[in-house]
């Protein structure tokens, strides 16, 4: 394996010959509704760079969504997954089992928050583990009903598109969605009427206040929640909103699930982002950041709860697949040899600084937020009005990536740029990459 050089190079216009050629091949045959940030055609990645068909190499200021936060071609990963592959692709663990699963699920009940007694199923996709979460409280709880919040994100499938927020792209047209989802505000600090100062409580108030009058707790099978909301726009619910609907939930037999799919494994600068607030969830939610690029998800909860489901009633053909496993085992390695969750806080106080310095000369960064390596600032156009400016999100997008930064947008009103580097990118990589987002500003 050659590791790929960490330096930005731009031979060509960005997306280049090779690259416009492939993207011709692949409009007459891949779905249209498929969409791509930057039709630029990878050749392999590594540490923190994309590098292209066409020679160019990018800095990656996305990690393929949080996926690839030990890079995206980490030794331990290759090592790990390639010799699980020269043994067996699949065998299916409902039918005859294998030790790499027991392996992760040992993993996950040593990393998750809590000293309780926890167990996990292995699944594909972050919104199968949401689905199968859902499934898991219900069965538990007896009950039905699953409340969510504004501005949160949880899949695309049929159940959990009715658990999103957003309408556009995710929902539009695919209806009718699953019933008994019930949504509620969350604490948005930024945006808040009254100020951030105020917002914890006042948030947790309004929301216990409408689950107790419009649904009944008693009815309430789960409360799901990212601990930091992802397409959302990376909003830190403010401070002692978490506890109070953890409290809330506790008091009334409610599971709680941390959806920390965008969040988990070191991406906060700690292994999960719900321990900020010291949460221990009922049952919470991983994929992304997992297994180095591989497809695995799972649920992990309280003993109890995963076993209230009768024996065969969760599962699926792929979940925890064997060599998805082994990456998982090689990225977890990788992120306890080389201390993940320190270097991503080194990440967020770089970025800080380095953003701080722009917001006081461009007053469109209205919001500078995040923890760890999912950092996100929100474009206004006054900082008065806070009105959002989606067209500044996507042209300083576009800038960026002409001059070979990877970066991506997001937020329920797209004015949002997030900036989600690998955990392993090298300083001057990183610094580099904030040139670029700096020069961006000045164009503008």
């Amino acid at each position: 394996m050659t590791a790929v050089p960490q330096e930005r190079r731009i031979v060509t216009a960005i997306p280049g010959p090779k690259s416009q050629e492939l993207q011709a091949r692949r409009l007459s045959t891949v779905a249209g509704g498929v969409g791509s940030v930057l039709p630029v055609f990878t050749a392999r990645a590594g540490g923190g760079i994309i590098e292209d068909i066409d020679g160019n190499r990018m800095i990656d200021f996305g990690s393929g969504i949080a996926v690839t936060s030990v890079g995206a071609s980490a030794e331990a990963v290759v090592r790990r997954a390639s010799a699980q592959l020269a043994d067996f692709t699949h065998t299916c663990f409902m039918v005859t089992p294998y030790e790499g699963y027991v392996e992760v699920c040992e993993a996950l009940a040593e990393l998750t928050p809590g000293d309780h007694a926890k167990k996990s199923a292995l699944f594909n996709s972050g919104a199968e583990a949401v689905e199968n979460a859902v499934k898991i409280a219900r069965s538990y709880t007896k009950r039905q009903a699953v409340v969510v919040f504004d501005h949160g994100y949880h899949g695309r499938t049929n159940l959990t598109m009715a658990l999103t927020s957003k309408n556009m792209p995710y929902k539009q047209g695919f209806g009718p969605f699953a019933p008994e989802v019930y949504r509620v505000p969350v604490a948005y600090g930024y945006r808040w009427p009254t100020g951030a100062e105020n917002c914890g409580p006042e948030a947790a108030a309004q929301a216990i206040d409408q689950i107790s009058k419009q649904i009944g707790a008693e009815n309430v099978a789960a409360i799901i929640i990212e601990p930091v909301l992802g397409e959302g726009g990376f909003i830190e619910p403010a401070k002692g909103f978490l506890p109070a609907i953890v409290k809330f939930a506790n008091d009334n037999g409610i599971v709680f699930v941390a959806d920390e799919i965008q969040s988990g494994f070191c991406r906060t600068g700690q292994w999960f982002a719900c321990e900020d607030e010291g949460i221990v969830p009922d049952l919470i939610t991983t994929a992304k950041g997992i297994a180095g690029g591989l497809p695995l998800a799972a649920v992990t909860g309280r003993a109890e709860m995963m076993d209230s489901v009768h024996g065969g009633g969760l599962g699926g053909t792929y979940g925890g697949n064997p060599v998805a496993c082994a990456g998982a085992l090689g990225s977890i390695e990788t992120m306890k040899e080389l201390d993940l969750n320190a270097a991503a806080k080194k990440i967020e106080s770089i970025m800080k600084t380095r953003l701080t310095a722009m917001q006081e000369k461009y007053d469109i960064i209205g919001d500078i937020r995040g923890r760890g390596a999912m950092i996100a600032i929100e474009l206004v156009k006054d900082p008065v009005s806070k009105t959002p400016f989606p067209e500044a999100a996507g042209a300083l997008a576009k800038a960026c990536h002409a001059e070979g930064v990877l970066v991506l947008t997001c937020g329920t009103y797209g004015n949002v740029l997030r900036f989600l580097p690998p955990i392993v990118i090298g300083e001057d990589l990183l610094n580099e990459g904030l040139d670029v987002i700096e020069a961006a500003f000045a164009g503008i």
